[in-house]
């Protein structure tokens, strides 16, 4: 075996391969790795030749042509059927993904992608597949030289140190044809539970539209026409919010042994009612309110850093909230208990969560604290918002979450490079419609019970996804060590091969030599041993 392979992280076994298999590099079995051309001056207007980036390789090792870049001009550097490509300049976590060229285009390719085109008796197929379960399982991103930004992998360790394991050529093209028909059925099953997903995606936008809107209520409201309509409600509700402010600045005064000055409660700010003169109308006994009249804390988390010693108390982030609504409780970071931020920033059960900076899609998600984990803080890309007792914090977040939500915050984001951002005062004036309380809560009995139902069902489909991709990774380690298709013992094994590669480019050397001495060109002396060899082929 060459010394050179580099063998750590390397996922497939090098040394009880099957019989007729043999390990070579890439160097052995190619007669050219080189990499393309650097363009700046690309168009989209389908002018010139496509140019082939890492964003045309997807994940699956499949070539994709759905966003193309064009090069006008003459290219130095173009593909061929049959060629092998490879990812050599990427994040970390994407170099080397691969694929082979196997229609008959014409396509031009980036300095960002090396060119692999293969000796006779290797088919591209088999050589690309292994080389992007190599991506898929690691190995290149231990592998890849890190640069600001980015990383890379040459052509020459990449040819030189990278093993490749080589049935014979007969048994290639089987595990090629075999590996075909089984991913082409994953790939259809995966590509139902996408659909699948999508459906449930559309249907919890809907039950969110019927919440908010009230026709998840309607039967209710007609068997219970007399309730205490909302507008009486939001009465009490903006009560209790000054009760509490009262107590609060009645509790600061006796912590700094105080008394209350002359006309303190005048300080109270009353919150704006909504504009409500081009808002849609609403169901009986329902009216428009703003989260600023409807809560009593709209406060920012803390921008300390946190660290990973568990001891201390868990501090939320925007990433342990789901645009579902839900917590994931992994991957937490945590400040110390004697943090001077608390415990005025320690959540109670029923705070909601508001993401105020993410990306355009992300930003505005809000999550429900239920009171798990205790004691439990919040990083300062989050809002909390605390309500009073009188609206349940479940509609307003299905509010949020919902396409009222979703509208107003496209309405009031403000873009920046790279992430969008909706602050706390634009928060406090989002307009919502507030049902009577007695209706809120068969809203979020009714919703709650589908919402579970969805959830359960989105957990059962990220189980079948996880394990179509178990699946995926299994058929091709099968696939090359040997155990996806019988070997044939009349298959010629892959060390003829090889010394056959081996010998012909020794006569082409000689050939060059030859050449060079009578006055012709190598090009045209390795063209005639080519046709030689495909003479005695046929013959």
């Amino acid at each position: 075996m060459n010394q050179k392979f580099i063998l750590d992280h390397y996922p497939l076994p090098t040394k009880d391969i099957p019989q007729g298999w043999q390990t070579v590099s890439i160097a052995q079995v190619a007669r050219l790795v080189a990499s393309g051309f650097p363009s700046g001056d690309h168009n989209q207007e389908q002018r010139g030749t496509p140019h082939i980036r890492p964003m045309n390789i997807d994940r699956e090792g499949q070539l994709n042509l759905d966003v193309l870049k064009y090069v006008e001009g003459g290219v130095p550097r173009e593909l061929t059927k049959g060629d092998v490509i490879f990812n050599n300049t990427n994040s970390p976590e994407l170099i080397g993904k691969t694929t082979a060229i196997l229609i008959d285009r014409r396509l031009a390719y980036s300095n960002h992608m090396t060119r692999i085109q293969l000796e006779d008796g290797l088919d591209p197929a088999f050589v690309a597949r292994q080389l992007h379960f190599l991506w898929m399982s690691g190995y290149f991103r231990h592998r890849c030289v890190n640069h600001v930004n980015q990383a890379s992998i040459s052509a020459e360790p990449l040819s030189g140190t990278v093993p490749l394991l080589l049935p014979p050529s007969k048994e290639q093209i089987r595990i090629t044809d075999t590996l075909d028909e089984l991913l082409s059925d994953l790939d259809a099953g995966v590509a139902a539970l996408v659909r699948v997903r999508e459906k449930l995606k559309l249907f919890r936008a809907s039950l969110l539209k019927a919440a908010v809107e009230g026709t998840l209520t309607t039967e209710w409201r007609e068997q219970h026409p007399q309730i205490e309509p909302a507008s009486e409600l939001l009465k009490r509700i903006l009560a209790e919010r000054r009760r509490r402010w009262e107590e609060d600045q009645l509790r600061k005064f006796k912590e700094k042994d105080q008394a209350p000055p002359k006309n303190w409660k005048a300080r109270y700010d009353e919150p704006v009612a909504p504009d409500t003169t081009k808002l849609r109308g609403l169901p009986e006994g329902w009216c428009w309110a703003t989260v600023d009249q409807c809560s009593t804390i709209i406060q920012y988390g803390s921008s300390a850093k946190a660290s990973e010693d568990a001891r201390g108390v868990p501090v939320l982030r925007m990433g342990n909230l789901r645009s579902n609504g839900s917590l994931v409780l992994d991957d937490l970071k945590y400040l110390p208990s004697e943090h001077e931020e608390f415990p005025s920033l320690l959540l109670s059960s029923g705070d909601l969560l508001f993401n105020r900076t993410n990306s355009a899609e992300l930003v505005g998600k809000t999550g429900l604290y239920n009171g798990t984990p205790s004691p439990c803080s919040f990083a300062s890309y989050l809002i909390r918002v605390r309500l009073t007792n009188l609206l349940l914090p479940q509609f307003l977040m299905y509010a949020i979450n919902g396409g009222l939500g979703r509208a107003w915050i496209r309405d009031v984001v403000n873009q920046t490079v790279g992430q969008a951002n909706v602050n706390g005062t634009k928060l406090a004036g989002f307009t919502f419609p507030l049902p009577p309380f007695l209706e809120q809560e068969a809203i979020v009995e009714v919703a709650e019970d589908q919402l579970s139902g969805i959830d359960h069902l989105e957990a059962g489909l990220d189980t079948k996804s996880t394990s179509a991709g178990a699946l995926r990774q299994s058929l091709l380690r099968h696939a090359f060590t040997g155990q996806l298709v019988p070997q044939d013992p009349n298959d010629e094994p892959a060390s003829e091969l090889i010394k056959s590669i081996a010998t012909g480019r020794e006569q082409s050397t000689r050939d060059a030599a030859t050449a060079k001495r009578n006055g012709k060109s190598a090009k045209s002396s390795h063209t005639a041993r080519r046709g030689r060899k495909k003479k005695d082929a046929q013959g």
